[in-house]
């Protein structure tokens, strides 16, 4: 898995890229520590082509993260065997969903 990092206005974008599970879901929280109060975390999942588990609770963790420092996160270009899951889990009710 690639992570690429890139800041817009509102905030910085992590672009995730490859599989998000088990062996890297810790690479994913690591790079969390510099999100600001105020700020909006985008996760562009455009290039995530698989995850499991451990990936989605990175993605909860992510959110958990980011509302304690008073942030927001949105989830972008969730493929669709992704935003499977979130919807029948009811994550999809959970994060902020930007196509």
């Amino acid at each position: 898995m690639d992570i690429g990092r890139r800041n817009n206005i509102t905030g910085p974008v992590l672009e995730i890229i490859g599989e998000l599970d088990y062996s890297n879901a810790t690479r994913l929280r690591e790079l969390l520590l510099t999100l600001r109060p105020g700020q909006r975390l985008f996760l562009d999942l455009a290039g995530l082509t698989f995850c499991d588990s451990s990936g989605i609770t990175a993605l909860i963790a992510a959110r958990g993260h980011a509302h304690a420092a008073q942030a927001d996160i949105a989830l972008a270009a969730v493929p669709a065997h992704t935003l499977r899951i979130l919807r029948l889990v009811g994550l999809d009710q959970i994060f902020a969903l930007d196509p």
